[in-house]
């Protein structure tokens, strides 16, 4: 190829699994990303949004993510996500609620509904604490069964795959998307050497000889690009005002912790006073108890000496 090419760049991507021309590509990657969890094998699909260059030309906001339709009208969704934002679980979730929402027409009952299902490659952590790279959501309960087998999520974080022997078709695609940029396809490895990946590699080198189609995909780039910077700025942007409110917020506690500080020894201070005021008024009180003793001791006293002069006085004398 004249030029490297990113099947993880959403043209690309599109092109790879929504073009007319590579219908069976859509039907090998669904059978091997979904594999059991579908009732049968997918044999036939309709492209329902098929890739067109010419969108990617002149609007850089084209749908980019592939919708299909089987024979037996079970409905898929697939799309590359290479920047992760604050909202993407969310938007995950609505886009497959919406293309399961959008089976029914009006007079249709809820038995028209079925299984839908969206699959999503991932250029970036989204789980950040989970070692594991595919992540599969089903409606299910706690103890594992099933509300209604309709369907799923299929979330797959490239950056987390990292088999080296390719076991399985699943495997062999997500190696592809992950190592792709690097292949040469005059000398592709062993885990390439099957139909399907020497089509995809073909789609690949349509994009790098063709100039048409490279112009394409080197806009689509830079569009990526400047999403990634844009995207980096909000998360800068974002991190500085959350620091900031934590800063604030640090500030504030610490002043709040230094009032009730200042309350705890004012409170101190003032239960000291008291238990000083306390202390005095017992001293008073003892003082006063002991001056009522002496008062007592000295009326004694006088009380005796009286009756004692009263004795003199009235005893005969010589006695």
């Amino acid at each position: 190829m004249d030029h490297p090419i990113d099947p993880k760049t959403d043209c690309v991507f599109k092109a790879l699994l929504g073009a007319e021309n590579n219908r069976d590509l859509l039907i090998h990657f669904l059978n091997a990303i979904l594999g059991a969890d579908l009732p049968s094998p997918v044999t036939q699909v309709d492209i329902l949004n098929p890739y067109n260059e010419r969108e990617f030309v002149t609007d850089k906001l084209s749908i980019v993510d592939v919708k299909a339709r089987d024979d037996h009208d079970r409905l898929y969704q697939a799309e590359i996500q290479l920047v992760n934002h604050r909202d993407l679980p969310a938007r995950i979730l609505y886009t497959w609620a919406d293309l399961y929402s959008q089976q029914l027409q009006s007079g249709q009952d809820y038995d028209a509904l079925q299984p839908t299902y969206s699959i999503w490659l991932l250029g970036e952590d989204l789980l950040r604490g989970d070692p594991c790279y595919a992540h599969r959501y089903r409606l299910r309960d706690e103890r594992d069964r099933c509300l209604l087998d309709h369907g799923g999520i299929y979330l797959f974080e490239l950056n987390k795959f990292a088999a080296e022997q390719v076991e399985t078709e699943e495997q062999r695609w997500l190696k592809f998307f992950k190592d792709g940029e690097h292949l040469n396809a005059d000398h592709l490895p062993d885990w390439m050497q099957t139909p399907e990946m020497r089509q995809a590699m073909t789609t690949l080198k349509a994009f790098s000889d063709k100039e048409r189609a490279y112009h394409v995909y080197q806009a689509r780039q830079d569009f990526l690009r400047q999403q990634r910077s844009i995207q980096r700025e909000l998360d800068d942007e974002r991190a500085a005002r959350t620091a900031e409110r934590q800063a604030k917020e640090a500030a504030l506690q610490a002043q709040q912790d230094a009032l009730q500080g200042q309350q705890a020894a004012l409170q101190a201070q003032q239960d000291a006073l008291q238990g000083q005021q306390a202390a005095l008024q017992a001293q008073q009180a003892a003082l006063q108890a002991g001056e009522a003793e002496r008062q007592a001791k000295e009326a004694a006293l006088a009380e005796i000496e009286r009756l004692k002069a009263l004795y003199d006085r009235d005893r005969p004398a010589g006695t």
